[in-house]
């Protein structure tokens, strides 16, 4: 079947906007066929730099490419240089105001949303065969500091408060973010362990976005954090902005909050479970976040314990995340008291400063683990893992 061009799906947006409503995967399947759609426009760029070798001197020239605002580097190919500046340039939807309020609701909540993006969704995308088997066998599942120092620099300039702002880096990390996606699709395939079909779907990457906000409000709300529905709707809207720079559809980025519960409804159970790689993965991000507490024989266990209370059995049991009768009871207890206890001092003077103090040192201090105090940016890979090369 031919694909359709973006201009033509555009144009079907308007029709398809209803399918966002109450729509069933049947015909939602029949309708936005996002599982056999990738990036036409980041792909061949990517394959270029890969057939033609110049992938080395390009994350060279691009290394120091660091702000939304900054004119891109001399020397880069010509269709590289055309598709960035046609990529950086945010959608004519985006809406200045609600990325702005998003940035506060991130400075307010960060403690939450870092917590549920960071260990939450990590654990939930372990849990994704597709998405542990492209993290595997690519570049980046041979060294998973690295691989989630990179992963964290996107998620952590969607949280900031200069995110979309002209002296942020979010649009810097998410076009570098399309890219190397554009890569590990080409690369995967001439791996000899890959078995599956081509990586990193439309719809791959909506299942791994609803591990992130759509996860993290639902969270919010069910442990009864206070949110207005301006905050909500900055929150939806950031993350909007953030899937369409990474090269998802319009059509296919929910535009409510029940599209999105709706949406991540039908697309996660189906690609949800176990596998061998996964397991392992989930190991290795465990035994990272363990190292950032001490002491180390208390660290582990209460982090397996605080990962099963975020993601459920079904999900840990999936990662084999072993059970700590100890430390589980423990964190149900006493976490939903440290959220309202917690919430009940956000309105007094100063305290969202201080929780963002906390917070972004938090951050930091993650990145500066993760990264080994080496200064990290997100590159495009030239290899698959080592031993399927």
């Amino acid at each position: 079947m031919a694909e359709l061009s973006r201009r033509d799906m555009l144009r079907a947006s308007a029709a398809a906007a209803a399918i966002f409503a109450v729509p069933s995967a049947k015909a939602q399947a029949a309708a936005l066929p996002w599982s056999t759609q990738w990036d036409p426009e980041a792909d061949p760029v990517s394959a270029e730099l890969l057939d033609s070798g110049v992938v080395p001197e390009v994350n060279r020239l691009l290394w120091n490419w660091t702000r939304n605002d900054q004119p891109l580097p001399d020397g880069l190919p010509g269709y590289l240089h055309d598709f960035i500046e046609k990529a950086r340039q945010v959608p004519a939807w985006a809406d200045t105001a609600k990325l702005e309020r998003a940035a506060q609701f991130n400075k307010s909540r960060g403690l939450y949303l870092n917590l549920l993006n960071g260990v939450g969704g990590g654990m939930l995308s372990t849990a994704i065969p597709k998405e542990a088997w492209s993290v595997y066998y690519s570049k980046g599942g041979a060294d998973m500091e690295d691989r989630v120092a990179k992963t964290s620099l996107l998620g952590f300039s969607v949280g900031s408060l200069k995110a979309y702002r002209p002296d942020g880096d979010c649009i810097v990390q998410a076009v570098k973010t399309r890219l190397v996606h554009a890569a590990v699709r080409h690369l995967l395939q001439q791996s000899p362990h890959w078995k599956w079909s081509v990586p990193i779907t439309q719809e791959d990457i909506l299942v791994t976005w609803h591990t992130l906000p759509t996860y993290a409000m639902r969270k919010l709300r069910e442990w009864q954090v206070p949110i207005s529905a301006a905050d909500s709707q900055a929150y939806l809207h950031v993350w909007q902005v953030t899937a369409h720079m990474l090269g998802v559809r319009d059509e296919y980025i929910p535009q409510t909050w029940a599209a999105a519960n709706t949406q991540s409804d039908q697309v996660l159970p189906p690609n949800m479970g176990p596998t061998r790689e996964g397991v392992e993965l989930t190991d290795i991000l465990l035994g990272q976040l363990a190292e950032q507490t001490s002491p180390a024989s208390v660290s582990r266990p209460l982090v397996n314990a605080l990962a099963r209370y975020l993601v459920g059995d079904q999900v840990s049991d999936w990662d084999q995340i072993r059970r700590e009768p100890l430390w589980e009871p423990l964190i149900a207890t006493a976490w939903p008291l440290l959220v309202r206890f917690r919430e009940g001092l956000i309105p007094l003077p100063l305290v969202p400063e201080i929780a963002w103090t906390l917070d972004e040192a938090a951050r930091q201090y993650i990145l500066l683990f993760l990264t080994k105090a080496r200064e990290t940016r997100i590159e495009i890979p030239v290899t698959n893992r080592p031993e399927t090369s």
